[in-house]
């Protein structure tokens, strides 16, 4: 195999290749004229559910589920793969153009809320819930949400990417991206070994960050690499994992703007609760 070798100038090569090479570009702003639409509650969502769009609707099920009916929301669904997070009225929300953007409609003018940390933290915040109130305790929650979007870059975009989606395989960057992947199951197995949840005693949106991601993992769900990462062995993990998985409010988050998996899983978008027993894709699909 010839050794790469980069030229003195980066150029934008089309042909690229691997999947999501179609909507990955390196330049910013939108590419279609394309209002978003507005539902009639106070949080519009437009996300998709992948991982990080997960952790807001986890959230906002566990808010409504706690009593905090303020947190009613419409989830709009965002296809990714035809570009849809790059039309003008979504980069208006989100100039960095990816998934999920929040609009909360009880400010004046409205509050756009991007990244999905700063999403869960918004949202904490403005119910006062899932979020401990004790020092020690919220600080706790705040480390173990800020290593959740500073560490799954290296899983998804990373290891993910190199394993699972690039158009060849290489063995250095998925012996990186393994090691490391690896590194961080075992930083959070020796954590849970001794707390029940990421901020110790209490279930909180730092739990609602990782789990997505490093929950579906030890269960097997993303990129086939169970036996690969030997993934049975972070006992603890999958301990919380399936702690947090029998949660009806998890289980409801995680359907919410689902397009793959099987029918009954999926609601491809939220505007109601009822939503949930009467428009699965399932449900859609015997009425067509």
């Amino acid at each position: 195999m010839t050794e790469y070798v980069p030229p003195k100038v980066w150029t934008w090569d089309q042909a690229s290749g691997g999947r999501f090479a179609n909507i990955n570009r390196p330049i910013a702003g939108p590419t279609h004229d394309k209002e978003l639409p507005i539902g009639k509650h106070p949080i519009q969502l437009y996300s998709l559910g992948t991982p990080n769009g997960v952790k807001v609707t986890v959230l906002l099920e566990e808010l409504l589920a706690a009593g905090h009916t303020g947190a009613e929301y419409d989830a709009w669904l965002i296809n990714i793969g035809q570009g849809d997070q790059f039309g003008s009225g979504y980069v208006d929300l989100n100039p960095n153009s990816k998934i999920p953007v929040m609009a909360d409609h009880t400010t004046d003018p409205v509050t756009r809320v991007f990244e999905s940390g700063s999403i869960l933290m918004y949202l904490a915040e403005k119910f006062r819930a899932f979020m401990p109130t004790d020092h020690k305790a919220k600080t706790e929650a705040l480390n173990w949400l800020f290593w959740q979007m500073g560490s799954a870059p290296y899983l998804g975009g990373g290891f993910g990417h190199f394993y699972a989606y690039a158009p060849e395989k290489f063995e250095y960057p998925i012996n990186r991206f393994a090691m490391e992947v690896k590194r961080q199951l075992d930083v959070l197995d020796r954590h849970l070994a001794e707390n029940e949840y990421f901020a110790g005693s209490e279930y909180s949106i730092a739990d609602m960050a990782i789990w997505p991601w490093y929950g579906a993992l030890v269960k097997g769900f993303v990129y086939d690499a169970a036996e690969f990462l030997q993934v049975h062995e972070y006992k603890n993990v999958i301990r919380w994992t399936d702690q947090l998985a029998e949660r009806p409010a998890v289980k409801r988050g995680r359907m919410v703007n689902r397009v793959f998996g099987e029918l009954h899983t999926q609601l491809h978008e939220r505007h109601d609760a009822s939503d949930f027993e009467t428009k699965t894709a399932d449900k859609l699909q015997k009425e067509d």
